[in-house]
């Protein structure tokens, strides 16, 4: 349930370049001048982010559980994709 605010979200940034009209995504038709191409990304890219500041930074003790538990991994690549799983990873 808590994906839908999301989908929401991104999909009111990109109906304005509905291929139609009425501004339906319902065949996913875009149509995005490329002078509007940088906007268009940094809309989406505000759009997630507003949806990983609602979900909040996880606790100390939920953190270090999960650490201990990648740390257990073979290779480091296991432990980041552990670590990916558990939590959203955001580059800022």
């Amino acid at each position: 349930m808590r994906e839908r605010p999301e989908t929401e979200r991104i999909l009111d940034v990109l109906r304005p370049y509905a291929a139609n009209w009425s501004g339906s995504l319902g065949r996913g038709d875009l149509v995005v001048p490329q002078r509007e191409i940088p906007r268009l990304i940094n809309d989406l890219l505000d759009a997630i982010a507003q949806c990983a500041d609602a979900e909040g930074e996880v606790s100390d003790g939920e953190l270090f559980h999960a650490l201990t538990e990648a740390q257990r991994s073979p290779s480091v690549q296991d432990q980041v994709g552990k670590l990916r799983q558990a939590f959203r990873i955001l580059k800022r």
